[in-house]
């Protein structure tokens, strides 16, 4: 059966390129709202942490019909620590769009998708997006594509992909990049054209891969994937089974038949070979699975994904403030939230360790394990986690080690503290090339050099500069690298922060807390330009005779703390540090709390 009534596609494209912009006006112009109806931007980004941070998390599905034919989206995460989003995704789809920034041209995540659509064979189009940038350098971009794809071995149905430029603010699109669009026709005119109708198998036995997974309070676990063969029908009794595990196989029945609709989930009876659909009523159901007709149980094969690189170890809070802020606290609260992030994030790893207060959790970034801490916290749970650590390979009985590809825009007159940052932590210039007044670099950097950097880089650059960085492969070990170059304040005594002490400890270095903050021995309140920790009294009052009072002088002046966030944190704990996870705060502490337990540990580690 040839589906000339449907196309299903997905938009990919390196973080801020403008996926999400461009999937509001695509659902504006195509009737999905009403003419009164008043909706977000970036409507697309629904979850609290998208919209603050203004990224794309999740891939997430919705459609659109243009001239009697249902075009299915899915927006996908843009940074790099979310790519197992896109890689799981693009089972469903029969082409991509591949945006890419007028300005900045192909990013590191830009190669990573790309390489990933072209490996599966998909059809592609070209969308260069922000065409109304003043920097905008248009010739330049197209130039680049091309040589992106003779780099990935596209083949030549894909070097002659169609080049669309759009401006996704204003909703516009031209097939000429010097005639400034109307709307967006020309975008779905090429849709239409270059991604051909899908020819599918309606009489088959029943097949649906699932490639993602949502959960309901109401329903339990929903499975979304594509229909690949058959018919599939509410209240069907089918087996699900999987195509790494082709012995395990479980027997149920779809309860609830939902296609998608705009931004909702629209109840059917039944759904075609080539449809992407949403399904309850199987409890077990996980990504990757195949959903089969219980007559005729043949299991598709799912893309494999990419290994995780940096790893962290989870663990129940033990510190002398633990219990007091969280709602859930225990190791089974902990193992339970952790192994339920499993089912629908494909790219990470949860592992037990020795202890059973512990877990070893692996993904593709910082920032992709600080995502699940921060949603962690604001669930009410409480934890402490370890630095972050990059995962090594053995090799023919030699260390490998994560390296990735790092491009970093930078003005002219800064190029000399990134290049000497990235001389310490073992970086290789690949490639170096001017864009008007700003260089770009390109390096391939060890992975565990890259931890701690970004607020450096931002310092080196005034604010100016924009990093970027994807995996590139494992590489023999590089070396020693130094984490970091500054000590620690460390509490000297449990209590409330308060002026006097404060004041005292701010001449060591810069502080995270204020007046009236509590703290405890061990914990860590700022840090120390020397690179050696320093214990300071926080908690010390003035001592008070018949000659002075406790007002005779107020005028002590306290400079204002360096607050630090989340991803700050991660960033500055070192290997003998932990991060106290909680709803309301963020500390860092020492493993060992007791001065003088540290101190002896720390001169035993010495002499070994």
């Amino acid at each position: 059966m040839i589906r000339e009534d449907l196309r299903n596609i997905a938009i990919i494209a390196h973080v801020d390129h403008g996926k999400t912009t461009l999937v509001d006006q695509m659902l504006k112009q195509a009737g999905t709202f009403r003419e009164n109806q008043v909706v977000e931007e970036r409507v697309m980004d629904s979850g609290a942490l998208e919209r603050e941070r203004g990224i794309t998390i999740l891939a997430k599905n919705t459609s659109v019909h243009y001239h009697g034919v249902k075009i299915n989206i899915i927006d996908t995460p843009g940074h790099a620590d979310f790519s197992g989003e896109v890689e799981r995704v693009l089972k469903m789809v029969s082409g991509v769009l591949i945006l890419v920034d007028a300005a900045e041209g192909p990013m590191p995540q830009t190669r990573f998708v790309t390489q990933k659509a072209l490996e599966m064979g998909l059809k592609l189009i070209i969308v260069v997006n922000k065409v109304d940038r003043p920097d905008a350098r248009v010739k330049e971009v197209i130039d680049e594509v091309l040589e992106l794809l003779m780099d990935l071995d596209a083949s030549d149905d894909q070097l002659e992909s169609p080049f669309v430029f759009c401006s996704g603010r204003d909703g516009t699109a031209s097939l000429d990049e010097n005639v400034k669009g109307v709307d967006l026709t020309p975008l779905f005119d090429t849709v239409l054209s270059h991604f051909p109708p899908l020819d599918m198998d309606d009489r088959g036995a029943l097949q649906i891969l699932v490639s993602s997974i949502d959960y309901n309070d109401y329903v339990g676990r929903i499975g979304i994937g594509r229909v690949e063969r058959g018919v599939a029908r509410q209240n069907a009794d089918v087996t699900v089974c999987n195509y790494n595990h082709p012995n395990v196989s479980l027997r149920g029945k779809i309860v609830n038949l939902y296609e998608i609709e705009g931004l909702n989930r629209v109840p059917c009876e039944s759904a075609a070979a080539g449809d992407i659909v949403c399904f309850s009523g199987l409890e077990k159901i996980n990504i990757g699975d195949t959903v089969c007709a219980s007559e005729k149980v043949e299991p598709v094969a799912f893309v494999k994904i990419s290994d995780p690189t940096v790893e962290m170890i989870f663990s129940v809070n033990d510190s002398p403030f633990a219990g007091k802020e969280g709602k859930f606290v225990t190791t089974r609260h902990l193992r339970d939230r952790l192994y339920r992030e499993l089912l629908r994030d494909v790219s990470l790893r949860v592992e037990d360790t020795d202890s059973t207060d512990a877990f070893r959790v692996s993904g593709r970034g910082e920032m992709h394990l600080s995502i699940l801490i921060e949603t962690m916290r604001r669930e009410g749970y409480e934890f402490q986690v370890s630095s972050p650590k990059v995962l090594y390979h053995e090799i023919d009985g030699v260390r490998y080690e994560p390296v990735e590809r790092l491009i970093v825009d930078v003005p002219e007159d800064n190029t000399g503290p990134v290049f000497q940052s990235m001389g310490e932590r073992k970086g290789e210039l690949v490639h170096m090339h001017a864009m008007g007044s700003r260089m770009r670099l390109e390096f391939l950097v060890p992975a565990r050099g890259l931890f701690g950097y970004k607020s450096e880089f931002l310092t080196d650059t005034k604010g100016e500069g924009v990093m970027s960085s994807v995996f590139f492969e494992y590489q023999p070990y590089k070396g020693e690298i130094s984490r970091r170059s500054t000590g620690s304040l460390v509490a000297f005594e449990t209590g409330e922060a308060v002026t006097y002490g404060l004041f005292n400890a701010q001449g060591r270095g810069t502080l995270f807390i204020g007046a009236g903050t509590p703290v405890y021995e061990g914990m860590v309140v700022g840090f120390s330009p020397k690179d050696e920790d320093i214990n300071v009294n926080v908690c010390k009052t003035k001592h008070l005779t018949n000659t002075r009072s406790s007002s005779s002088d107020d005028a002590l002046r306290l400079i204002p703390p360096k607050r630090l966030s989340l991803e700050e944190a991660l960033e500055f704990i070192g290997d003998d540090e932990l991060l106290e996870v909680t709803p309301l705060n963020v500390r860092i502490r020492k493993r060992i709390l007791d001065s003088e337990l540290r101190a002896k540990a720390r001169a035993k580690a010495k002499l070994q």
